[in-house]
């Protein structure tokens, strides 16, 4: 019985040293920012159209908006924090409102207790 032999060209470096760089390529584009290719798309006419805000949205907006760049320390703040005094002085304050609430609660309680619920209202039989 012939034996056939089937010769299968071997592919040649240089063939797949590009494939694998297009490869590589293509599937780095889709790592990138893509804003190159966002702003060719806007300036050949592809992109969405620019909006231009309503005025009472420009109006309420605050200025100096931007967001801190990675790396930079936020500005210091305008405020200090409160002294040991001024801390014990607010917990004061705040103990004396919770009695002043608890003390009307109490007092409602009472109240509450004293007056009898409404009797049901009287029905007229059906005819």
């Amino acid at each position: 019985m012939p034996v056939f032999s089937i010769s299968v060209p071997r592919p040649r470096p240089a063939l797949i040293r590009t494939a694998t760089l297009l490869i590589g390529l293509s599937a780095g584009g889709c790592v990138l920012d893509g804003a190159s290719v966002r702003d060719a798309a806007k300036s050949a006419g592809f992109g969405p159209k620019e909006v231009a805000a309503p005025d009472f949205v420009t109006q309420s907006r605050r200025g100096g908006g931007d967001f801190l760049p990675v790396g930079e320390s936020a500005p210091p703040r305008e405020t200090r924090a409160k002294s040991a005094a001024g801390v014990k002085a607010l917990e004061a304050d705040l103990d004396a409102s919770r009695q002043r609430n608890e003390a009307k609660g109490r007092d409602a309680a009472k109240v509450g207790g004293a007056v009898k619920p409404p009797a049901p209202p009287k029905v007229p039989p059906a005819e």
